[in-house]
C-alpha cells in the first residue's frame, strides 16, 4: 500500500495571536476559530484545505528564516492559481515582496511578508 503525504499544518509563534489572526482574516481570508481558554492557548486558521495554528510566543518578535538562517521563506502554500490569489491579497493590502514568476528551480510563486515579517510563498512546481 502506498503511503502518501498529503497536507501539512502549519505552527506559527506569535507575540499578538489576535494581532495575526485579524490580519490572516482581513488580508488573507482565512476563517479564525479561537482556543484561548485552554491549558496552551492557541488560533486556528482555516482557508481551502490549509490550516495555521498561531500560538502565544515568548519573545516580543517573530524571528524569521531569512533573519535566523540569510533566506528562505517561512512557510510555501502549494496552489494552481497564483495569479488570482496574489490579486486578492493585493487588493486587501498585502505586502508583496516578491511577485509572480518562474524562479530558476522551475516555480511559478509569488512571496507576501505576513504582519509578523513572515516571508509566505504561493506556488507549485511547473512542468
Amino acid at each position: 500500500m502506498e503511503k502518501t503525504l498529503y497536507s501539512i499544518l502549519a505552527v506559527f509563534p506569535t507575540p499578538d495571536i489576535e494581532k495575526t489572526a485579524k490580519f490572516y482574516n482581513e488580508v488573507m481570508g482565512f476563517r479564525v476559530v479561537k482556543y484561548l481558554e485552554v491549558e496552551e492557548p492557541h488560533i486556528c486558521l482555516y482557508r481551502d484545505r490549509v490550516e495555521v495554528v498561531l500560538t502565544k510566543a515568548n519573545t516580543h518578535k517573530v524571528y524569521t528564516n531569512r533573519e535566523l538562517y540569510g533566506y528562505g521563506e517561512d512557510s510555501y502554500f502549494i496552489t494552481d492559481n497564483q495569479e488570482e490569489l496574489q490579486n486578492e491579497f493585493i487588493s486587501k493590502g498585502a505586502k508583496i515582496v516578491r511577485p509572480l514568476k518562474m524562479t530558476d528551480y522551475n516555480n511559478l510563486e509569488f512571496v507576501l511578508e505576513d504582519i509578523d515579517g513572515r516571508w509566505i510563498a504561493f506556488g507549485m512546481k511547473q512542468k
